[in-house]
């Protein structure tokens, strides 16, 4: 039985896919832009202060308490100020993308389980979770 601080074979290639991915110059471009996000206080501050907005509108609402239309507007506004940040735009889009491209290599990963081999792409466009998913894409 091997131990977890020897490197397998499927532990190498993981490194190997991970290098890769950080090469992309497209992931650096994206890693790029949340770092510039992370550094840049007056989106960050905006960002805090629209999530903390948007949680009490949220709370208010699952409680059952009547929305005020002076907080309504208050979140709005921020949000469309957020938006209109490009840092703030930046951070968001790259977000987005890093998230589709985890997901992408996860349905890989996830299919190559599920189907014994490496699937090709009309293995990936069947427009399901998976069995059992019941998201009945």
């Amino acid at each position: 039985m091997q131990t977890q601080t020897e490197d397998t074979v499927v532990t190498q290639k993981t490194r190997e896919l991970c290098q890769a991915i950080l090469d992309q110059p497209e992931v650096r471009s994206l890693r790029q832009k949340i770092q510039t996000f992370m550094a840049n206080d007056q989106a960050r501050g905006q960002y805090d202060s629209l999530m903390v907005k948007g949680q009490l509108l949220q709370q208010k609402q699952q409680s059952g308490l009547p929305l005020d239309g002076g907080e309504i507007t208050d979140f709005e506004q921020s949000r469309d100020a957020f938006l209109k940040n490009p840092v703030a735009s930046d951070y968001l889009d790259a977000q987005e993308e890093m998230q589709k491209l985890q997901q992408s290599v996860a349905q890989y990963v996830t299919k190559t389980f599920e189907l014994g081999r490496v699937p090709v792409e009309s293995d990936l466009d069947s427009g399901s979770c998976g069995h059992g998913c019941g998201c009945h894409h």
